[in-house]
């Protein structure tokens, strides 16, 4: 799948405070908890919970989001389809980053160990 100039828009601006809660609710649905979230979006985005409330508070969006993370150094690891896109395939840098995001939140929800989730 090819992701359009108009899917890339969309991604970029959506809030993250509107996805939060989703992520949330779909780990918690398989036993998850917000706090192992909360470590697993850390780690790829180098913010802490402080700065992650924050940022639900501003409604920032994704672009917003990303422009200011620090991006784990090992992101790139992540690998494999979500929502029918092959991650490092994906041409548009920030939409690559809010798949990996995406397949992190997709890997706790499965029940994946937290070790192999960020890819230590």
């Amino acid at each position: 799948m090819k992701a359009t100039d108009s899917h890339n828009q969309r991604i970029a601006s959506l809030t993250f405070a509107s996805v939060y809660p989703a992520y949330v609710i779909k780990v918690q649905k398989k036993g998850r908890t917000e706090d192992e979230l909360i470590e697993v979006i850390t780690w790829l985005t180098g913010y802490n919970r402080q700065e992650l409330n924050e940022l639900i508070e501003r409604k920032v969006t994704f672009e917003e989001f990303f422009a200011e993370a620090k991006l784990n150094q090992s992101a790139n690891l992540i690998t494999g389809t979500i929502c029918g896109y092959r991650i490092e395939d994906i041409e548009n840098p920030l939409t690559q980053k809010v798949r990996y995001l995406d397949k992190l939140v997709d890997e706790l929800a499965k029940g994946k160990k937290m070790d192999k989730i960020l890819r230590s």
